[in-house]
């Protein structure tokens, strides 16, 4: 066996959830770079096709929302109609919202919770068909969850209901594992730390509190740290691992 062959995804079919910004669009160009049929979801269908577009071959806009059960249903439909099974999945659609303790609205837990939790457990559940069609004991299908740093230490913004998703994608993330490992399907998370999104771009205003700063490697995440992560886990190289969740962040939790 060959680093090439350990490491190689080309001609695997990968579903990428908000694939189109931030570090789903790292993952989904990665994997399309190397080699693999991409399927580009978000609720934006104009900027799934203008990806999908640019990309050119082997990248397909799937267009979706996961916030809903219904939703995930449909978007495993759609997904169905270009492909005939998913190697991969990568549920990586997120969101987030501030605000002090005292005026945390319920609405921000509503949406966050939707988003974040239960849209990876509900779009998995509608894409175990199409996972199951690829799965072997020998080369299992994936499933490649999106956690975070601050599911596993206390962050430093008042963003109560996503740190407490992303613990909760962690544990899901374990459980989730447990339950498909018979039908040879792994399941893994990856915790990024600091990388710069339209989500965490408040975070780089200051430039006094850097967060390159505060990173023991002494610099932020990138798409290669992103994309290396996940086709880690969706390689051969990671045939035998699952329920693992993988900080990418530079060392960062090794400060708390």
């Amino acid at each position: 066996m060959t680093a090439a062959h350990l490491f190689d995804v080309a001609d695997r079919t990968v579903l990428v959830t908000g694939g189109t910004k931030g570090i789903g669009e790292m993952i989904a160009r990665g994997f399309h770079a190397a080699g693999a049929r991409v399927l580009l979801s978000a609720r934006n269908a104009d900027e799934c096709h203008a990806l999908a577009a640019e990309l050119g071959e082997r990248a397909h806009a799937v267009p979706g929302d996961v916030a809903t059960a219904a939703g995930c249903a449909a978007l495993a439909a759609a997904a169905a109609e270009h492909v005939g099974h998913l190697d991969v999945l990568v549920n990586n659609a997120g969101t987030t919202w501030g605000a002090p303790l005292r005026s945390y609205p319920d609405s921000g837990w509503d949406k966050v919770l939707a988003v974040n939790l239960k849209g990876p457990f509900h779009l998995t559940v509608a894409c175990l068909e199409l996972l199951q069609r690829s799965a072997t004991a020998a080369a299992p299908a994936r499933v490649i969850n999106i956690g975070s740093v601050d599911g596993m230490h206390v962050p430093m913004w008042e963003s109560y209901a996503y740190s407490a998703s992303k613990a909760a994608v962690h544990q899901l993330t374990r459980h989730l594992a447990s339950t498909l490992a018979p039908e040879h399907i792994t399941v893994n998370a990856i915790a990024p730390g600091f990388v710069k999104s339209r989500m965490t771009s408040f975070a780089f205003e200051d430039p006094a509190a850097s967060p390159a700063a505060s990173t023991p490697l002494g610099r932020t995440g990138g798409p290669d740290d992103m994309a290396g992560a996940a086709i880690f886990l969706a390689s051969a190289a990671a045939a035998w691992i699952t329920g693992v969740v993988l900080p990418v962040d530079g060392g960062y939790v090794t400060l708390q």
